[in-house]
């Protein structure tokens, strides 16, 4: 259903985001993958190239100030257009506000929020272009930014702060035929939720330490009405769905993924 479409998605080499990039290429989309590693980058668009569909790499930090111009060059040389951005690049830091530092307050909202806002300024030219079909947007926000989550004030923030600009660009770029949606994963078995293990409470993210989150996984399972812990597929099926001519007239929404569960 998405046979002739480009599509760009950022931290899009592992977890939630590469199931995206497989399921839009599975449905005929061409994709440029955008990730922090290049290693995995290069890997990734190997893997989706073998769907027989176009893929390209953009590997790049998306806080960088170059970084949304890139991406929309690098979909535009090797594609000619953009018809779809998904912005799903992320990462967590955790502490209670009294221990906050500003030295994780900002980079969450400057990942989370403000690069998402700055890639989509810079895809706007191309995504509000007259065309004969409805072009689209959906940015990975969280429960977190629903229902808020103890711990994870600058995290949570951010993610609320998504919903603000989703509702906002909807009514802004409805005129010119583009949707514009969020998704808001609860749960979600990837390498950030899967807790600590040998002794590692941090991993690098793009030069970034990012804590690992002691979830009890199998203990919240219990109290997700659907009876499972979710999978990354779980979040590209939502995704998938809003990118679909199914829901080309849904717009300014902000879709749970949860299994039924809020913090």
């Amino acid at each position: 259903m998405l046979k002739g479409r480009v599509a760009l998605v950022t931290g899009a080499a592992r977890g939630i985001g590469f199931a995206i990039a497989r399921r839009l290429a599975e449905a005929g989309a061409a994709v440029v993958v955008n990730d922090v590693d290049p290693a995995a980058t290069e890997a990734a668009v190997a893997e989706l190239a073998g769907l027989g569909v176009g893929a390209v790499g953009c590997p790049a930090d998306v806080t960088a100030p170059d970084t949304p111009d890139r991406l929309v060059a690098a979909a535009v040389d090797a594609f000619g257009t953009l018809d779809v951005v998904v912005n799903n690049a992320g990462y967590g830091t955790y502490a209670p506000v009294l221990e906050m530092s500003d030295a994780k307050w900002t980079p969450m909202l400057d990942t989370l929020l403000t690069a998402p806002f700055r890639i989509l300024r810079a895809a706007g030219p191309l995504l509000t272009r007259p065309a004969d079909h409805v072009r689209k947007v959906v940015t990975v926000s969280s429960v977190a930014g629903v229902a808020g989550s103890p711990g994870s004030a600058s995290y949570a923030a951010a993610k609320a702060g998504v919903h603000g600009l989703t509702a906002t660009l909807a009514k802004e770029w409805g005129r010119y035929g583009v949707t514009v949606n969020a998704v808001a994963p609860g749960l979600i078995r990837t390498r950030l939720t899967e807790g600590r293990a040998d002794g590692v409470e941090t991993i690098d993210v793009g030069g970034r330490r990012t804590e690992l989150v002691d979830i009890p996984l199998q203990k919240l399972e219990s109290h997700i009405p659907v009876g499972r812990i979710g999978t990354p597929e779980d979040v590209a099926g939502a995704v998938y769905l809003l990118c679909s001519p199914d829901a080309d007239y849904i717009t300014g929404q902000t879709l749970v993924v949860s299994g039924g569960w809020l913090p």
